[in-house]
């Protein structure tokens, strides 16, 4: 579940997931529209109260990232009570929101941002009724100088274990860093260094994300 998890926020990484079809892509209108540089009908919240820090650490890395960014996810959680209904399913689509979170370099291996839980504003997209956000989870990128090409090392936490304060931590081979064969390839990392073939295991380097509840 947590790698599905993961391949989905990769998809969705400073952008919304969006549907494959027209139609679907209509629908979800109300989530972020990357493309466009806008969040379609979606609204964030003027006074968000919810706040956490978020905590990003690195570990044995090969060398500096240039490119370290944030994000939090936001999924609408009734949407099959006030989402538009798709022709084709007869059935609301999913409606979500990928928001960027500036992660400020705190030394050479933490950096820390601000995410809040409440980031979007609840609203009436459609005349169905007030749809309800709820935040997801939160991720992070990594690339070693942000040139085309780069790997782009991807790690993720869900909502449950940052707001309870437990680390995520991802593990990634040396060898990729700062590319790989592929252009732009997209490393999501291993759970443990067992994971690996033993002898990539004495050249890992590591990401872990955790979330802070803010004090007032």
């Amino acid at each position: 579940m947590r790698n599905t998890v993961l391949s989905c926020f990769v998809l969705m990484l400073l952008a919304a997931c969006r549907s494959d079809t027209a139609v679907e892509r209509q629908n979800t209108a109300a989530g972020q529209e990357a493309q466009q540089g806008d969040r379609g009908l979606a609204t964030l919240n003027p006074a968000p109260r919810q706040a956490y820090a978020f905590v990003v650490t690195i570990n044995d890395a090969p060398g500096p990232f240039a490119v370290v960014e944030g994000s939090a996810q936001y999924d609408v959680i009734n949407v099959q009570e006030c989402g538009r209904i798709l022709a084709s399913t007869g059935r609301a689509g999913r409606i979500t929101s990928q928001e960027p979170v500036a992660l400020e370099k705190i030394s050479n291996t933490e950096y820390r941002g601000t995410i809040h839980l409440d980031r979007m504003l609840d609203a009436d997209y459609y005349d169905r009724g007030v749809c309800h956000w709820k935040f997801s989870g939160a991720g992070a990128m990594l690339k070693a100088t942000g040139a085309d090409g780069e790997t782009r090392f991807l790690s993720f936490i869900a909502a449950d274990r940052f707001i309870k304060g437990e680390a995520e931590t991802r593990h990634y081979a040396d060898m990729g860093y700062p590319r790989e064969s592929l252009d732009d390839y997209a490393d999501y990392g291993e759970n443990a260094p067992n994971d690996f073939k033993p002898e990539l295991r004495g050249s890992l380097f590591s990401a872990t994300l955790m979330g802070k509840e803010a004090r007032p």
